[in-house]
């Protein structure tokens, strides 16, 4: 049976953001050389690719490193809003 994902993008505008920083966040875990022709994502940005241009493959990452990189984005999402609820930005 097919399972269906839930994870449902509240602000459509945000998925460009949000896929930038999943590949920022794999770089800076050194996750882009574990995975056989990855190329280095950190500055995808500047080089016009903000996508990282698919150069992870998820589905071999080990389900640790995967959980890291989410992990690691929740943490940067809610220390975002904090300094934002507090007036810091």
């Amino acid at each position: 049976m097919a399972r269906r994902s839930s994870n449902k993008i509240v602000v459509p505008q945000s998925r460009e953001v949000l896929n930038q920083m999943k590949y920022e966040i794999a770089a800076e875990l050194g996750l882009t050389s574990s995975v056989p022709g990855a190329a280095d994502t950190e500055f995808a940005g500047e080089l016009g690719s903000t996508s990282g241009g698919g150069s992870i493959h998820w589905s071999s990452l080990a389900t640790r490193d995967a959980g890291s990189v989410g992990g690691n984005i929740t943490k940067r999402l809610v220390a975002q809003a904090e300094q934002t609820l507090l007036g810091l930005q």
